[in-house]
């Protein structure tokens, strides 16, 4: 028999604000029809003055604790993957799980940017593997917003603000493909391109910083990436780009998430996209895609998922699941 983790819960949580193309017509030199036409994002959510990422994280896992009818002391750990931390320190994730009222566990920040999510399940999944949780909380959340140049229409139209949990749980699974679970993770990174999407501020310049990205070169190395990345994935445990039933991709651009899924020979309506309500919300993105999937009741239990995602870092990785 082989242990597995297992989805027992999904929830997400978007911010009231809901932003248009249009409002950016007001102050930059663009408009609705172009950011759609490079993007496919139509709208995207801000979170409100005095909001945190932290505030964002708890409604989300809050959500996906209800879902598997749960409460906090049932977690053993909760893993929160961000780069827009409320605090330097403490992790935000301990700030999470004071507000849940969990009392026992631990908690601890993953920062790996739109990878981010990734990372986290990578990490989940070999807590419960090794035996030192049964029950992780894995949440994405993020308020770029509060990183946006907004002089700079290449990247302050992208971004919004969001988060998504899930609840894995350690279950016992007889080592095939047909178990549910995460079956397979795949994780990279390669700090020679960090000058392609960053943030030029932080602890040691004693500024926050806004975010930088040469959209063309990060289009590049995504498209090559993503595809590869799943592949490597799939590979692992003998599946094909063929058995997949749902890719669920880091929502960054449309134009990247159709590419990714013409190289693995797959239509897009086995693609859950939710960009075009969303933008792009780094590390919130694929589990608020997992979240409105399965509650739009595209994604159901037993169906094959590849997730995949690239972010600064670079960090790009994969994830093979059956829900």
């Amino acid at each position: 028999m082989t242990k597995r983790a297992v989805v027992r819960g999904v929830g997400h949580y978007l911010p009231d604000r809901v932003v248009p193309n249009s409002e950016f017509e007001k102050t930059l030199d663009t408009s609705d029809e172009w950011i759609r036409a490079r993007s496919g994002i139509e709208r995207r959510h801000f979170a409100a003055e005095g909001q945190g990422t932290s505030d964002l994280a708890l409604c989300a896992a809050r959500a996906a604790l209800d879902d598997a009818g749960m409460v906090p002391d049932d977690i053993d750990a909760i893993i929160l993957a961000t780069s827009t931390a409320d605090l330097t320190f403490p992790a935000a994730a301990t700030m999470v799980q004071s507000a849940l009222g969990m009392t026992r566990g631990f908690a601890f920040d993953v920062q790996a940017v739109c990878a981010g999510f990734i990372y986290a399940l990578a990490n989940a999944n070999a807590l419960i593997l090794s035996g030192q949780a049964d029950r992780v909380l894995v949440i994405g959340a993020e308020t770029f917003s509060r990183i946006m140049d907004w002089t700079d229409r290449s990247t302050c139209v992208l971004f919004g603000d969001g988060a998504g949990a899930l609840v894995l749980e350690a279950q016992t699974g007889t080592g095939e493909t047909s178990d549910r679970g995460i079956l397979s993770t795949d994780l990279n990174s390669d700090g020679r391109h960090r000058e392609i999407l960053y943030v030029d501020g932080g602890v040691s310049t004693q500024t926050t910083g806004y975010l930088r990205m040469q959209g063309k070169e990060v289009f590049r190395h995504a498209v090559e990436k993503l595809a590869a990345t799943a592949h490597t994935a799939l590979d692992k445990v003998g599946l094909k780009d063929s058995d997949v039933d749902w890719i669920v991709p880091h929502q960054a651009n449309l134009r990247i998430i159709k590419a990714t899924a013409q190289k693995m020979g797959l239509p897009m309506s086995r693609v859950v996209v939710t960009v075009q309500d969303h933008g792009n919300t780094s590390a919130a993105s694929i589990p608020l895609a997992l979240a409105v999937g399965a509650a739009r009741g595209q994604i159901k239990q037993g169906d094959l998922l590849v997730t995949e995602a690239i972010g600064g870092g670079l960090a790009w990785g994969s994830v093979v699941l059956r829900w």
